[in-house]
């Protein structure tokens, strides 16, 4: 891919597409996947998730006009060039022709324009995704294969989220015939693989696309199983019976289990999942922000990284991993200081006993295992807590949102776009789905005014100030950022591990 500088107009032209973004496969496709995944998004429509798991299937399934790869680098999906134009106010897409939806129908300019209006109307209300995209004023057809896509104010992480998630393209006819309850059950995208059959918490499959624009898949069959218990999971594995195990479903104590078998191996790179335990900051104790910082300081957290998750982690210090544009290195955690947390405690006028409730996913073996010793790091400086276990959906979708959570409460964030803003904005801002009970005009402030900024220095100062300040109200206890963990069959050739979950397995093969 080639940047051309023109004047304040800069485009990016694929030269050597197949080469750099996907690579042709045989036509005759052989082989099935089974893959484990921890858990069933249970919509299959873009714009109604945020879950890694949803990508990590749904990836196959569907297209962006951008797409972003295990490198991490952006290159051209269903666009095949674009360039910006009115100081970054305007994008001028070139789509690719002679692409069709699964179902047969034409992939063209309408199809955009239909997303996009989907995605910010009625229907992308509903769902989580729409606040990523509101820098979009609207987009308009051009000819059959061109569109401008207007913004309110330059975006610079729009390309990327183009990539993935809300702006994955869907199909005008399918879903105005078909309608919005078929659609999340049945879905129809552009990708490598088309569905096939979808059940409710047990599985989903899907069928090789042999007309895949990008070169037909290698395999024939994929078919995701979804499987909570972590041990299931890896018993599955050993016996065969599935090929790949994806994060975050295997605990740390049972790595050891999978690099044991000589058929297995564990796969682990580092990748920008952070885990944090975030405050009810509107009701009870941790409505005080002394009370916060205490229990943040009663907590050993360079101890849990280290003899809990076994070198797998690392520490730290804001709601990010290092790999997140807009980290600040020199941002550290507050220190573990038993003592100095008892006279925060004290000070707030907490009493020996008091008590609170830390809200987790039932299914994740490695945080129930940190929430029992921060338990019982707690129970030191006189505070004792309870852990209620929750299955995943229920407290994603109805605890969290709704504001219905303990004191504390586990969040696990994928931060895909490796870029802070898309977990600040949804950790932060007013009214977003993930901050049911914090209001601060301050923090709303400095999350709207980075939005627009393409001064990468600028934009990433206030990005540190964020940072800076929301570790200073101590919104969370910011605990870890864990690698991507994956177990493999070695029968399994051509598997590169993302770093975000988000699997494209058009080259995998399985012997």
């Amino acid at each position: 891919m080639t940047m051309i500088k023109k004047g304040m107009t800069t485009t990016f032209v694929a030269l050597a597409m197949a080469a750099t973004a996907f690579t042709a496969a045989p036509a005759l496709a052989a082989g099935k996947m089974t893959i484990s995944s921890p858990q069933d998004p249970g919509s299959w429509d873009p714009i109604d998730t945020f879950l890694v798991q949803w990508a990590a299937v749904a990836t196959n399934i569907f297209d962006g006009l951008t797409y972003r790869g295990p490198d991490l680098k952006v290159v051209p999906g269903l666009a095949e060039s674009w360039e910006e134009l009115d100081e970054g106010k305007r994008i001028r897409f070139k789509l690719r022709q002679n692409v069709k939806f699964h179902n047969g129908e034409p992939f063209n300019a309408a199809a955009v324009k239909f997303t996009f209006e989907r995605l910010l109307g009625e229907q992308g209300a509903k769902g989580p995704q729409r606040s990523n995209y509101v820098a979009i004023e609207s987009v308009d057809v051009i000819d059959d294969y061109t569109v401008d896509m207007k913004l309110k104010a330059p975006d610079p992480v729009l390309l990327t989220k183009l990539a993935g998630y809300g702006g994955m393209i869907v199909p005008p006819a399918y879903i105005t015939e078909k309608g919005e309850d078929n659609f999340n059950l049945n879905p129809v995208g552009t990708g490598a693989f088309k569905f096939v059959s979808y059940a409710p918490k047990t599985n989903i499959k899907l069928e090789a696309n042999p007309d895949y624009w990008g070169g037909a898949p290698k395999l024939s069959e994929l078919e995701y199983r979804f499987i909570a218990e972590p041990a299931t999971a890896v018993a599955e594995l050993q016996a065969g019976r599935v090929d790949l195990v994806i994060p975050p479903t295997i605990p740390i104590g049972m790595i050891p289990v999978i690099e044991g078998d000589s058929k297995l191996e564990i796969v682990s790179v580092p990748g920008p999942t952070v885990d944090a335990l975030r405050f009810n900051t509107r009701d009870g104790i941790t409505a005080d922000p002394k009370v916060r910082k205490a229990i943040i300081m009663a907590v050993d957290r360079g101890t849990i990284v280290k003899s809990i998750l076994a070198g797998q982690a690392s520490e730290i210090a804001s709601f990010q991993s290092a790999l997140s544009f807009g980290y600040d290195p020199a941002l550290k955690p507050l220190p573990y200081d038993p003592e100095g947390a008892k006279k925060l405690l004290a000070e707030a006028g907490v009493k020996a006993g008091a008590a609170l409730q830390i809200d987790i996913r039932g299914n994740d073996a490695t945080m129930n295992e940190v929430a029992q010793v921060i338990s019982s790091y707690l129970s030191m400086v006189g505070i004792t807590a309870t852990i209620k276990p929750y299955e995943t959906n229920v407290l994603l979708n109805d605890i969290i949102p709704q504001g219905k959570t303990g004191a504390m409460f586990q969040q696990k964030w994928g931060g895909w776009t490796f870029d802070y803003d898309n977990t600040a904005y949804s950790m932060y801002h007013s009214g977003e789905k993930w901050n049911p009970y914090d209001k601060d005009e301050k923090l709303d402030k400095l999350l709207e005014s980075q939005r627009p900024l393409t001064d990468r220095a600028e934009r990433e100062k206030i990005l540190k100030e964020i940072g800076s300040y929301t570790a200073e109200r101590a919104l969370e206890i910011p605990l870890y950022n864990t690698n991507a963990i994956y177990g493999i069959n070695k029968r399994v050739k051509g598997f590169v591990a993302p770093p975000d979950n988000r699997l494209k397995l058009t080259d995998v093969t399985v012997e």
